[in-house]
């Protein structure tokens, strides 16, 4: 018998052929897709087994039959409020389609940061002949320290190295291979060796003192939420660069506000802010050394995430099937939001 499945996303024809072509599926497409959570017809949805989709329908209860929801992102909050563990459901997100643009969005902010890009361009703008040794440095040599050490903090390390940039992770749960994680072939830190230096909860100061650069690489849940505040920004050094391309309430919003204003850090580089979108009166948008991107570092118009998504859930749909091992399968703790 088919699994029944829904499929909440735009479509790759390509895969989708591939997947009809095997002929164990049961295919309903929903049309058009929605990045945002609604209720969708009950009696269409009882039956399905596999969704895949960015939001559950707000109905969610009504997927009698669900056993795995594939999420085309990869924060997982809009799974919080299901209690898929105590329905035995299990979640997989798509951890690794943005690793690539969002750690090329890191180096590129370290080097904007470092010579000043934004300076550089208001000079342009006003035909100013400006050649001051702040706009010639390099990263080369600097010191990065990358707050989390997932897919994205991984291939940051990978470039960062390549770059001649020293190396610091703090993480949770240490720095080893990955197994059953998704990844673009040729990039990230499957076996864990780029780190120069490894620190865990408890080592801030160690880990924050000399970095030129702190990249935030969190998911953002409960323990996350306000976890770099006044204390851990003070520990930075004054020459110091923030850049947050994950989440913008991990960084304490007071705290970085007054860091910047009191110079405590040298600027920072924000993709993920505290406000969808920034009103145009907040502070934020007014420091001349802070670089504002409106949560574009990586994201579903980039051109290959489609495909990556894709290919996640096709590898995750055959593993199903055969019941083997789903690559980045959520934990029942990461599920909790704890």
């Amino acid at each position: 018998m088919a699994f029944k499945l829904l499929i909440d996303v735009p479509v790759v024809p390509a895969a989708l052929a591939a997947i009809q072509k095997t002929g164990l599926y049961d295919i309903d497409i929903v049309d058009p897709p929605e990045e945002k959570t609604r209720p969708l017809d009950a009696a269409r949805i009882a039956e399905v087994e596999v969704l895949f989709c960015t939001f559950p329908p707000t109905n969610f209860a009504d997927l009698r039959a669900v056993k795995w929801v594939q999420i085309a992102s990869t924060g997982y909050v809009q799974l919080y409020a299901h209690d898929l563990p105590s329905r035995g459901i299990r979640a997989t997100n798509a951890r690794g389609c943005f690793d690539v643009p969002i750690a090329e969005w890191n180096i590129a902010m370290m080097i904007n940061l470092t010579r000043d890009c934004r300076q550089l361009i208001r000079n342009q703008d006003a035909a100013v002949w400006d050649r001051s040794a702040i706009f010639q440095r390099e990263i080369r040599g600097q010191t990065v320290g990358i707050w989390g050490y997932g897919g994205i903090g991984r291939e940051t390390a990978r470039l960062a190295r390549q770059m001649g940039l020293h190396v610091k992770v703090m993480t949770r749960n240490g720095v080893g291979p990955t197994r059953n994680i998704y990844q673009v072939p040729g990039t990230g830190d499957p076996e864990g060796v780029f780190p120069d230096q490894v620190f865990r909860p408890g080592e801030e100061m160690e880990f924050l003192r000399d970095l030129d650069f702190l990249v935030v690489g969190l998911p953002l849940n409960k323990s996350t939420e306000s976890l770099i505040g006044e204390r851990e920004l003070q520990l930075l050094p004054c020459r110091a660069f923030v850049l947050n391309p994950a989440r913008g309430p991990i960084i304490k919003e007071s705290a970085l506000i007054q860091a910047l204003q009191e110079k405590w850090i040298a600027g920072a580089a924000l993709d993920t802010h505290y406000h969808y979108p920034m009103p145009p009166d907040h502070p934020l948008w007014k420091f001349p050394n802070v670089i504002f991107t409106p949560h574009i570092s990586g994201s579903s118009l980039s051109p290959n995430f489609a495909v990556r998504l894709w290919d996640i859930f096709s590898r995750n749909l055959e593993c199903f099937t055969n019941e083997e091992p789903l690559l980045n399968e959520l934990t029942a703790e990461q599920l909790s939001g704890k």
